[in-house]
């Protein structure tokens, strides 16, 4: 219902992020305690996105080809590019952990629209929905420095999907519906060693009428940075009642990195077709 709620946090998360550090170049250091838990992180291996890899991005210069006939332009450079994506399709499907995407526990319904995707589950006369999108779900965990001190034969990091998702809390005998928008702090990181830590948090709170599929800003939203801590807790409480949890949260990680990591690789192939123009 209000996916592009997603989006506006996702936005002020990129602008937030330094110039400097590619959009591409690893995964977030989850908690300690967190890391069986995100079973599908991958391999980095995402060569594509270096801004060099001794020239394969930077062909020389050559005549194009006539030969196609479908107009287009053609190089030496793009039958390279081809071959180099080729090459890098088969290293992404080889490391690629999930073939399909996994089940949610819980009995939450999935339905996949591109990037976007969305959980639904009813209990006792309510309807929790969950929406989110894979789109910048991959923050960088490391900048130029780390990856200067990197050494050629240690292994690359994981790669973890993290996206915002907003929860919609919707009560059959009403017209209202609560919109609790949510995220994975990077300010966990390093907070493991708490059991009790949750690994999401609430970032705003406010009220929409049922079925509306524009999100009204002049309704009241809660903004949680300066809100009571027992109120917060007690909204906590209300979503893991409804069963959205660390478990839940952990299976939505691994969720959205199987879909990211597949559009990632479907992206890829039609790059591949496009630069073959075929």
């Amino acid at each position: 219902m209000l996916l592009a709620r997603v989006l506006r946090p996702a936005a002020a998360a990129l602008a937030l992020r330094p110039l400097h550090a590619p959009l591409r170049l690893g995964a977030p250091c989850l908690p300690a305690a967190l890391a069986p838990a995100a079973a599908a992180a991958r391999p980095f291996t995402r060569s594509l996105w270096l801004p060099s890899r001794d020239g394969l991005l930077r062909p020389p210069h050559t005549s194009p080809s006539l030969a196609c006939t479908c107009g287009g332009l053609h190089t030496e450079g793009d039958k390279a590019f081809a071959a180099f994506l080729t090459d890098e399709i088969k290293e992404e499907k080889k490391i690629q952990k999930n073939k399909s995407l996994p089940k949610m526990s819980g009995g939450w319904e999935l339905d996949v629209q591109g990037t976007e995707a969305k959980l639904v589950r009813k209990v006792a006369g309510e309807t929790i929905s969950i929406s989110f999108n894979i789109n910048n779900s991959i923050p960088p965990s490391f900048d130029e420095e780390g990856q200067e001190e990197q050494k050629p034969n240690e292994q690359e990091p994981e790669l973890t999907s993290t996206p915002n998702f907003v929860i919609e809390v919707t009560k059959d005998d009403t017209k209202q519906t609560l919109v609790l928008d949510c995220h994975y702090p990077e300010d966990e990181i390093g907070h493991g060693e708490e059991e009790e830590s949750d690994i999401f948090a609430i970032r705003e709170v406010s009220f929409q009428p049922a079925g509306d599929s524009e999100w009204r800003e002049n309704n009241y939203t809660l903004n949680t940075d300066s809100l009571d801590w027992a109120l917060y807790d007690h909204l906590m409480d209300f979503l893991a009642d409804r069963g959205v949890d660390n478990t839940f949260a952990d299976e939505l990680m691994e969720l959205s990195t199987a879909l990211e990591h597949q559009e990632y690789i479907r992206f890829l192939e039609g790059l591949k077709q496009f630069v073959k123009c075929q």
